[in-house]
């Protein structure tokens, strides 16, 4: 008892002493964490993207091992200034677990020269542990940075800056990240580095998540630059700082009320309660359908395709996987999906179509609908229905997939469906139908399509997926409030009324504002390409405009023949499309502080 009286008397005695200084250690900590983080991951990108020789990779991770004892007096620092020390331990347990490794290795090392982690990989039997144990380094300090991220996000509460502003510059900066990481030697097969505008257009479109390339993404790349792409396409399926945010709550930190209006915005949640909760659960719900994704896709490889080595299998399955279900049409074959061998892989595509469904429908309507926990219950309370949100991404996706089957099958089945059987020619179609969307793969020729083929598929890109989710578009929600406000309007209705809800008019100006804007913002980048390309037809271009600002990524073909200019327009469209018309314009437009007036009613005469 007296040692336990005795222990707490001098924690508050250090305590109190410690009290005053807290504030400004902490300060000071998350500042020498953050800067730290970056020169890792600094350390670890001159490895990655440049040949280096073994000294200096060593003395690459001498440099990182000083990072690590950083980190390690950090953590340690913030413990001493946590007061109640139990708790930080049991709050902050995952970073605590890879702080005790990094020691144990580091005193390891130093002390005894003897690299602990990598001896004990390899008498586990793991081949190459060294490999191993330098690609752990490197995943565990991109969580550290993304943890950093975090943090600096949570914070935006002091800072006056918009949440769409602050979504934009996170899409900006991951952009440029993207293309240094491709002008590196080590990314391409070609002597030098990719030229600055290819790698922009690259990172632009991984980022957005569109899939329009200037390269032969599977000839000009090295692996280490599919890695890249491959990182770019899941960072920017999320957003940056909604992938960061994850880390943050995932470790024990909070997030700011700026930083959940943000994520309240980019998940159309309905309250910043829910955006905070579905964040954690997205996430972890999106790796497991990845997951399941890469496991499917590696066993339904055709016999055909031959592949290197399982290495390189287990690869293009992850990489199709990740680019299928965040929508981004990028494939390691120089054909796409069309090529020979792949496009006669039937199951294959389904399970592609599969995933863009997936990706495309929504995260809200993936977590009422596919969470253990709403499926419970629902089986506990069958009479429950669906939300009326994810009633309109179901059911409007339902009805524009099989709108583009069918149509796709009527118009191409004597074209490019010709020498397909029945089946063939109906999984083809489907498969274009669910890609037209917002995916960007293609399994026929799409530059031998019928002209009203390309306008039924323009439509679909346009309309895009659903609110929420990945894909592109202006939207199945308000591709439906806009044809249903039309109706009502025929009907003399002055209210917009849908299965017995009231639709207030802020929602419906939302959506007419988001469908003008898209059309005008098309028709201008239409117009530019058509006096930049003067050679080239309309409808190729226009093919092109509506596939970039609807982040699709299907092409007739003239992507690598666009000028300096033309590619300019397309690098906008993409990143416009990506974080949306809304978006953008609040980001640079002061929003209205008072609604405490009303002018005299007004009559005109429209149509």
């Amino acid at each position: 008892m007296k040692l336990s009286k005795q222990k707490n008397n001098v924690a508050e005695a250090l305590n109190n002493f410690l009290y005053e200084s807290r504030s400004k250690a902490y300060t000071s900590i998350r500042t020498i964490t953050f800067i730290s983080s970056f020169a890792a991951i600094s350390l670890i990108t001159y490895r990655f993207g440049f040949s280096l020789n073994l000294r200096e990779e060593q003395q690459v991770f001498y440099g990182l091992d000083i990072i690590f004892g950083i980190f390690v007096l950090a953590y340690l620092v913030r413990w001493l200034y946590a007061f109640r020390r139990l708790d930080f331990i049991r709050k902050h347990w995952f970073e605590g677990l890879l702080i005790s490794l990094i020691l144990i290795n580091g005193l390891s090392l130093y002390l005894f020269g003897y690299h602990l982690i990598p001896s004990l990989l390899a008498y586990a039997g793991v081949e190459e542990p060294i490999s191993i144990y330098q690609a752990a380094v490197t995943i565990f300090i991109f969580i550290l940075l993304f943890y950093e991220i975090g943090i600096a996000g949570s914070q935006l509460t002091n800072l006056n800056i918009k949440p769409a502003s602050a979504f934009l510059i996170s899409f900006l900066v991951l952009i440029g990240i993207g293309t240094v990481l491709l002008m590196m030697p080590e990314m391409t097969v070609v002597a030098g580095s990719m030229p600055f505008l290819d790698a922009l257009f690259t990172s632009t479109s991984a980022v957005c998540v569109t899939g329009l390339i200037v390269v032969d993404t599977a000839t000009y790349f090295t692996t280490k630059g599919h890695i890249v792409i491959m990182t770019l396409i899941q960072l920017g399926g999320f957003g940056i700082l909604s992938f960061a945010s994850f880390f943050t709550l995932f470790l024990g930190q909070g997030v700011g009320i700026r930083h959940q209006v943000m994520l309240q915005d980019f998940l159309s949640s309905e309250s910043l309660f829910t955006a905070k909760g579905l964040i954690r659960k997205i996430i972890f719900l999106t790796f497991i359908i990845e997951f399941f994704g890469f496991i499917f896709l590696y066993f339904t490889w055709g016999g055909e395709i031959e592949f290197e080595s399982v290495e390189q299998k287990l690869f293009f399955s992850a990489f199709h996987a990740i680019s299928a279900f965040c929508n981004a049409g990028f494939s390691l074959f120089s054909a796409g999906l069309y090529q020979d061998f792949v496009r006669e892989a039937y199951i294959f595509h389904l399970i592609i179509a599969g995933l863009v469904i997936l990706g495309g429908i929504g995260f809200p309507v993936i977590h009422e609908i596919l969470s253990p926990s709403k499926m419970r219950e629902r089986l506990r309370n069958p009479w429950k229905d669906w939300s009326l949100g994810t009633k309109i991404a179901v059911y409007v996706s339902i009805a524009l997939l099989a709108f583009g089957t069918i149509s796709f099958y009527l118009l191409e089945r004597n074209n490019t469906l010709a020498n397909l059987s029945y089946v063939e020619a109906l999984i083809s179609s489907f498969f274009q139908s669910v890609v037209a969307r917002t995916a960007g793969f293609n399994t026929v020729d799409f530059s031998s399509l019928r002209l009203p083929t390309y306008l039924i598929i323009i439509f679909l890109m346009f309309i895009g997926g659903s609110s929420g989710s990945i894909a592109g578009g202006i939207k199945t929600s308000t591709f439906f409030l806009i044809l249903t406000s039309a109706f009502a309007t025929i009907q003399g209705k002055l209210k917009l009324e849908i299965g017995r809800n009231y639709i207030g008019n802020s929602l419906l100006f939302r959506a007419l504002s988001i469908f003008i804007f898209a059309v005008g913002f098309i028709a201008l980048g239409t117009l530019l390409l058509t006096i930049f390309e003067p050679g080239m037809r309309f409808i190729d271009l226009f093919f092109e405009e509506v596939s970039a600002f609807g982040t699709v990524g299907l092409s007739t073909g003239i992507t690598p023949e666009l000028n300096v200019y033309s590619r300019m327009v397309i690098i906008c469209s993409m990143f416009i499309g990506r974080v949306g018309t809304i978006t953008f314009a609040i980001a640079f437009v002061s929003r209205t502080t008072t609604h405490a007036y009303k002018y005299p009613k007004a009559h005109l005469m429209v149509g």
